[in-house]
Protein backbone atom coordinates (compact mmCIF):
# COMPACT_ATOMS: atom_id res chain seq x y z
CA UNK A 1 0.00 0.00 0.00
CA UNK A 2 1.48 3.42 -1.18
CA UNK A 3 0.46 7.27 -0.54
CA UNK A 4 0.76 9.86 -2.56
CA UNK A 5 -0.64 13.65 -1.36
CA UNK A 6 -0.55 17.16 -1.98
CA UNK A 7 -1.79 20.16 -0.10
CA UNK A 8 -5.13 19.42 -1.04
CA UNK A 9 -5.82 16.18 -1.57
CA UNK A 10 -4.26 12.34 -0.53
CA UNK A 11 -5.29 8.70 -2.39
CA UNK A 12 -3.68 5.30 -1.55
CA UNK A 13 -2.74 3.00 -3.97
CA UNK A 14 -2.49 -1.28 -3.31
CA UNK A 15 0.23 -2.76 -5.56
CA UNK A 16 -2.54 -5.47 -5.98
CA UNK A 17 -3.72 -4.50 -9.55
CA UNK A 18 -2.99 -1.09 -9.31
CA UNK A 19 -5.98 -0.31 -7.33
CA UNK A 20 -6.74 3.04 -6.17
CA UNK A 21 -8.21 2.33 -2.90
CA UNK A 22 -9.30 5.69 -1.43
CA UNK A 23 -9.04 9.36 -2.17
CA UNK A 24 -9.69 12.01 0.71
CA UNK A 25 -10.04 15.58 0.02
CA UNK A 26 -7.92 17.00 2.53
CA UNK A 27 -9.99 19.85 3.91
CA UNK A 28 -12.67 18.15 4.84
CA UNK A 29 -11.17 14.32 5.74
CA UNK A 30 -13.89 12.63 3.23
CA UNK A 31 -12.84 9.77 1.22
CA UNK A 32 -14.78 9.59 -1.78
CA UNK A 33 -13.72 6.33 -2.88
CA UNK A 34 -16.23 3.11 -1.95
CA UNK A 35 -14.62 1.09 0.65
CA UNK A 36 -14.70 -1.74 -0.66
CA UNK A 37 -17.51 -3.28 1.65
CA UNK A 38 -19.77 -6.12 1.54
CA UNK A 39 -21.61 -5.18 -1.09
CA UNK A 40 -18.79 -5.14 -3.73
CA UNK A 41 -15.39 -5.99 -3.05
CA UNK A 42 -13.73 -3.50 -4.93
CA UNK A 43 -12.58 -0.34 -4.87
CA UNK A 44 -11.70 1.01 -8.24
CA UNK A 45 -9.96 -2.13 -10.42
CA UNK A 46 -7.73 -2.05 -13.50
CA UNK A 47 -9.58 -3.66 -16.57
CA UNK A 48 -6.61 -5.36 -18.89
CA UNK A 49 -5.93 -6.29 -21.31
CA UNK A 50 -9.94 -7.10 -22.02
CA UNK A 51 -12.95 -5.13 -20.56
CA UNK A 52 -15.77 -7.11 -20.17
CA UNK A 53 -16.70 -10.49 -20.72
CA UNK A 54 -15.89 -12.39 -24.05
CA UNK A 55 -18.13 -14.61 -25.70
CA UNK A 56 -18.02 -18.14 -23.73
CA UNK A 57 -14.79 -16.41 -22.01
CA UNK A 58 -13.08 -17.61 -25.22
CA UNK A 59 -10.84 -15.61 -27.83
CA UNK A 60 -9.37 -16.94 -30.83
CA UNK A 61 -5.54 -15.43 -32.26
CA UNK A 62 -3.79 -17.38 -35.16
CA UNK A 63 -6.15 -20.24 -34.59
CA UNK A 64 -6.01 -20.99 -31.22
CA UNK A 65 -8.26 -20.68 -28.54
CA UNK A 66 -7.72 -18.90 -25.14
CA UNK A 67 -9.67 -17.58 -21.98
CA UNK A 68 -9.55 -14.96 -20.14
CA UNK A 69 -11.66 -13.96 -17.22
CA UNK A 70 -14.55 -10.65 -17.25
CA UNK A 71 -12.02 -7.90 -17.50
CA UNK A 72 -8.67 -9.28 -17.67
CA UNK A 73 -6.35 -10.36 -15.83
CA UNK A 74 -4.25 -7.63 -14.64
CA UNK A 75 -6.93 -6.80 -11.49
CA UNK A 76 -5.32 -10.23 -9.47
CA UNK A 77 -2.03 -8.87 -10.50
CA UNK A 78 0.87 -7.67 -8.36
CA UNK A 79 2.43 -4.65 -10.29
CA UNK A 80 5.59 -3.09 -9.29
CA UNK A 81 6.45 0.49 -8.02
CA UNK A 82 8.84 1.54 -10.62
CA UNK A 83 8.72 5.46 -9.48
CA UNK A 84 7.36 7.46 -6.38
CA UNK A 85 7.58 10.80 -5.39
CA UNK A 86 5.25 13.01 -3.02
CA UNK A 87 2.39 13.16 -5.00
CA UNK A 88 3.11 10.65 -7.86
CA UNK A 89 3.60 7.12 -8.66
CA UNK A 90 4.01 4.45 -11.57
CA UNK A 91 3.15 1.10 -11.21
CA UNK A 92 4.33 -1.42 -13.51
CA UNK A 93 3.08 -5.21 -15.00
CA UNK A 94 5.03 -7.07 -18.11
CA UNK A 95 4.07 -9.84 -19.34
CA UNK A 96 5.68 -13.77 -18.04
CA UNK A 97 4.85 -17.33 -18.32
CA UNK A 98 1.43 -17.10 -16.55
CA UNK A 99 -0.02 -14.59 -18.90
CA UNK A 100 1.36 -16.10 -21.89
CA UNK A 101 -0.91 -18.90 -21.51
CA UNK A 102 -4.07 -16.92 -21.47
CA UNK A 103 -2.42 -13.63 -23.85
CA UNK A 104 0.29 -14.42 -26.09
CA UNK A 105 1.76 -11.11 -26.43
CA UNK A 106 4.73 -9.07 -24.73
CA UNK A 107 3.96 -6.00 -23.35
CA UNK A 108 4.54 -3.20 -20.33
CA UNK A 109 1.46 -2.02 -18.78
CA UNK A 110 2.50 0.95 -16.75
CA UNK A 111 -0.09 3.15 -14.39
CA UNK A 112 0.53 6.59 -13.00
CA UNK A 113 -0.95 8.21 -10.22
CA UNK A 114 -0.78 11.87 -9.77
CA UNK A 115 -2.12 14.96 -7.54
CA UNK A 116 -2.48 18.20 -9.37
CA UNK A 117 -4.16 20.47 -7.23
CA UNK A 118 -7.68 19.22 -6.39
CA UNK A 119 -7.54 16.09 -9.39
CA UNK A 120 -6.33 13.31 -9.45
CA UNK A 121 -4.89 11.95 -12.68
CA UNK A 122 -4.53 8.31 -13.83
CA UNK A 123 -2.74 7.83 -16.90
CA UNK A 124 -2.35 4.09 -18.69
CA UNK A 125 0.96 3.85 -20.35
CA UNK A 126 0.84 0.27 -22.98
CA UNK A 127 4.00 -0.58 -24.73
CA UNK A 128 4.03 -3.55 -27.31
CA UNK A 129 7.20 -4.99 -26.49
CA UNK A 130 7.15 -7.83 -28.63
CA UNK A 131 7.70 -8.50 -32.49
CA UNK A 132 3.83 -9.14 -33.40
CA UNK A 133 1.01 -6.57 -33.48
CA UNK A 134 -0.58 -6.28 -29.84
CA UNK A 135 -4.18 -6.24 -29.61
CA UNK A 136 -5.32 -4.70 -25.55
CA UNK A 137 -8.55 -3.01 -23.99
CA UNK A 138 -8.00 -0.94 -21.12
CA UNK A 139 -9.89 0.69 -18.65
CA UNK A 140 -10.64 1.70 -15.01
CA UNK A 141 -13.59 1.18 -12.85
CA UNK A 142 -13.45 3.39 -9.92
CA UNK A 143 -16.46 3.62 -7.31
CA UNK A 144 -17.33 6.40 -5.45
CA UNK A 145 -19.70 6.52 -2.34
CA UNK A 146 -23.12 7.99 -2.61
CA UNK A 147 -24.60 9.92 -1.18
CA UNK A 148 -21.35 12.14 -1.26
CA UNK A 149 -22.69 14.44 1.79
CA UNK A 150 -24.64 13.76 5.04
CA UNK A 151 -27.73 14.30 5.27
CA UNK A 152 -28.36 13.63 1.26
CA UNK A 153 -29.52 10.45 -0.49
CA UNK A 154 -28.56 8.42 -3.80
CA UNK A 155 -31.85 10.32 -5.66
CA UNK A 156 -30.39 14.26 -4.66
CA UNK A 157 -27.77 13.12 -7.24
CA UNK A 158 -26.99 13.55 -10.74
CA UNK A 159 -24.52 13.05 -13.60
CA UNK A 160 -24.57 16.37 -15.49
CA UNK A 161 -22.41 15.76 -19.11
CA UNK A 162 -20.57 18.88 -20.65
CA UNK A 163 -22.62 18.30 -23.92
CA UNK A 164 -26.61 17.41 -24.55
CA UNK A 165 -26.20 14.00 -25.37
CA UNK A 166 -28.93 11.81 -27.11
CA UNK A 167 -27.78 8.28 -26.68
CA UNK A 168 -29.15 4.74 -26.38
CA UNK A 169 -27.71 2.39 -23.60
CA UNK A 170 -26.72 -1.02 -24.87
CA UNK A 171 -28.30 -3.86 -22.59
CA UNK A 172 -25.98 -6.40 -21.29
CA UNK A 173 -27.30 -10.24 -21.72
CA UNK A 174 -27.15 -12.57 -19.25
CA UNK A 175 -24.29 -14.00 -20.55
CA UNK A 176 -22.57 -10.66 -20.00
CA UNK A 177 -22.55 -9.46 -23.46
CA UNK A 178 -23.50 -6.98 -25.28
CA UNK A 179 -27.11 -6.83 -26.97
CA UNK A 180 -27.24 -5.60 -30.73
CA UNK A 181 -29.91 -3.00 -30.32
CA UNK A 182 -29.98 -0.07 -27.84
CA UNK A 183 -32.31 1.62 -25.34
CA UNK A 184 -33.15 4.74 -25.00
CA UNK A 185 -32.12 6.88 -22.32
CA UNK A 186 -30.61 9.73 -23.08
CA UNK A 187 -33.12 12.51 -25.30
CA UNK A 188 -30.93 15.76 -26.04
CA UNK A 189 -30.13 16.21 -22.11
CA UNK A 190 -27.04 16.78 -20.50
CA UNK A 191 -28.62 15.01 -17.19
CA UNK A 192 -28.95 11.77 -15.69
CA UNK A 193 -31.19 11.39 -12.74
CA UNK A 194 -29.50 8.97 -10.25
CA UNK A 195 -31.47 6.21 -9.04
CA UNK A 196 -30.66 2.68 -8.02
CA UNK A 197 -33.30 1.35 -9.89
CA UNK A 198 -31.11 2.45 -12.92
CA UNK A 199 -28.71 -0.19 -12.75
CA UNK A 200 -31.22 -3.24 -11.90
CA UNK A 201 -30.33 -4.38 -15.44
CA UNK A 202 -26.60 -4.37 -15.26
CA UNK A 203 -24.47 -1.52 -16.22
CA UNK A 204 -25.45 1.42 -18.17
CA UNK A 205 -23.05 1.09 -21.36
CA UNK A 206 -22.42 4.16 -23.66
CA UNK A 207 -20.94 3.92 -27.09
CA UNK A 208 -19.06 7.13 -28.54
CA UNK A 209 -20.95 9.95 -26.17
CA UNK A 210 -20.47 13.44 -27.59
CA UNK A 211 -19.44 14.41 -23.63
CA UNK A 212 -15.58 13.87 -22.50
CA UNK A 213 -16.34 14.57 -19.41
CA UNK A 214 -19.21 14.64 -16.74
CA UNK A 215 -20.19 16.26 -13.12
CA UNK A 216 -21.56 13.70 -10.05
CA UNK A 217 -23.28 16.83 -8.39
CA UNK A 218 -26.28 17.37 -6.47
CA UNK A 219 -28.51 20.64 -5.96
CA UNK A 220 -28.61 19.86 -1.51
CA UNK A 221 -24.83 19.64 -1.27
CA UNK A 222 -21.48 21.74 -2.60
CA UNK A 223 -19.66 18.51 -2.60
CA UNK A 224 -19.11 17.03 -6.01
CA UNK A 225 -16.78 15.33 -8.25
CA UNK A 226 -16.03 16.12 -11.95
CA UNK A 227 -14.67 13.34 -14.17
CA UNK A 228 -13.28 13.74 -17.60
CA UNK A 229 -12.54 10.88 -19.90
CA UNK A 230 -11.26 12.32 -23.49
CA UNK A 231 -10.56 9.72 -26.13
CA UNK A 232 -12.33 6.88 -24.12
CA UNK A 233 -14.84 5.80 -26.58
CA UNK A 234 -16.79 4.08 -24.03
CA UNK A 235 -18.33 4.85 -20.66
CA UNK A 236 -19.73 2.40 -18.64
CA UNK A 237 -22.02 3.60 -15.38
CA UNK A 238 -22.57 0.65 -12.69
CA UNK A 239 -23.51 -0.28 -8.94
CA UNK A 240 -24.34 -3.67 -7.51
CA UNK A 241 -27.71 -4.00 -6.40
CA UNK A 242 -28.97 -1.59 -3.42
CA UNK A 243 -25.20 -0.22 -3.09
CA UNK A 244 -24.23 3.31 -2.12
CA UNK A 245 -21.50 3.82 -4.94
CA UNK A 246 -21.54 4.65 -8.28
CA UNK A 247 -18.70 3.40 -10.83
CA UNK A 248 -17.85 5.92 -13.65
CA UNK A 249 -16.33 3.51 -16.20
CA UNK A 250 -13.81 4.97 -18.95
CA UNK A 251 -12.81 1.95 -21.28
CA UNK A 252 -10.98 1.46 -24.39
CA UNK A 253 -12.97 -1.27 -25.74
CA UNK A 254 -15.73 -2.93 -24.61
CA UNK A 255 -17.73 -6.44 -23.83
CA UNK A 256 -17.95 -9.11 -26.87
CA UNK A 257 -21.29 -8.28 -28.71
CA UNK A 258 -23.39 -11.34 -28.76
CA UNK A 259 -22.80 -12.27 -32.30
CA UNK A 260 -18.85 -11.43 -32.16
CA UNK A 261 -16.74 -14.04 -33.98
CA UNK A 262 -14.37 -14.18 -31.18
CA UNK A 263 -11.58 -13.58 -33.46
CA UNK A 264 -9.36 -10.64 -30.62
CA UNK A 265 -8.04 -8.76 -34.09
CA UNK A 266 -11.97 -8.00 -35.19
CA UNK A 267 -13.08 -7.76 -31.58
CA UNK A 268 -15.27 -4.43 -31.08
CA UNK A 269 -12.92 -1.16 -29.88
CA UNK A 270 -9.77 -3.17 -29.53
CA UNK A 271 -6.53 -1.21 -29.61
CA UNK A 272 -3.13 -2.31 -31.60
CA UNK A 273 -0.57 -1.31 -31.30
CA UNK A 274 2.93 -2.24 -33.90
CA UNK A 275 5.82 -3.48 -32.46
CA UNK A 276 7.59 -0.87 -30.38
CA UNK A 277 4.75 1.06 -30.38
CA UNK A 278 3.11 2.77 -27.30
CA UNK A 279 -0.20 3.74 -26.36
CA UNK A 280 -1.32 6.04 -23.48
CA UNK A 281 -4.82 7.53 -22.15
CA UNK A 282 -5.34 9.76 -18.89
CA UNK A 283 -8.80 10.14 -17.11
CA UNK A 284 -9.23 12.39 -13.69
CA UNK A 285 -11.19 13.06 -11.47
CA UNK A 286 -11.49 16.25 -9.46
CA UNK A 287 -13.23 16.82 -6.28
CA UNK A 288 -14.98 19.93 -4.31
Amino acid sequence: MYTISNDILQATILTKGAELSSLILLATGDDYMWPAAEAWPKHSPVLFPIIGTLKNNTYYHNNNAYQLPRHGFARDKNFTVIEQLTDRISLQLTDDESTHIVYPFAFKFIIVYSLVNNALHVTYHVQNTGNDVLYFSVGGHPAFKLPIAANTNYNDYFLQFNQKETAGRWPISPDGLIENTPLPLLDNTSKLPLTKELFAKDALVFKHLQSNALTLASDKTNKSLTFNFPGFNYLGLWAAKGADFICIEPWCGIADRVDANQQLSDKEGIETLQPQGSFQKTWTVALQ
